[in-house]
């Protein structure tokens, strides 16, 4: 297991496209990622549970990956996270 915490940085937070893209660059890998945000927990594979988060701009939140390619998975998603997804 690997983990790191990032903070959004996206104007309008993780609404529907930049959550659609983060769901998407985590089912091209095999691990488990979740999202923790504050007391919830969510599978980044999905993007209505990613959306149902309510993450907003400027949430810290952390990335946990569990895997075979959990550290390939966490350097991707976090940078795209730092990137702002996108958007």
């Amino acid at each position: 297991m690997t983990s790191k915490t990032v903070t959004i940085s996206n104007p309008s937070g993780l609404h529907l496209r930049p959550a659609g893209v983060l769901s998407q660059l985590a089912m091209k890998f095999n691990s488990d990622i979740i999202i923790e945000a504050g007391d919830k927990k969510v599978v980044a594979k999905s993007v209505l549970n990613v959306m149902g988060a309510g993450i907003k701009t400027g949430d810290t939140v952390t990335i946990v990956c569990t895997g075979d390619d959990e550290e390939k998975a966490l350097a991707e998603i976090v940078a795209a996270i730092e990137s702002g997804l996108g958007e």
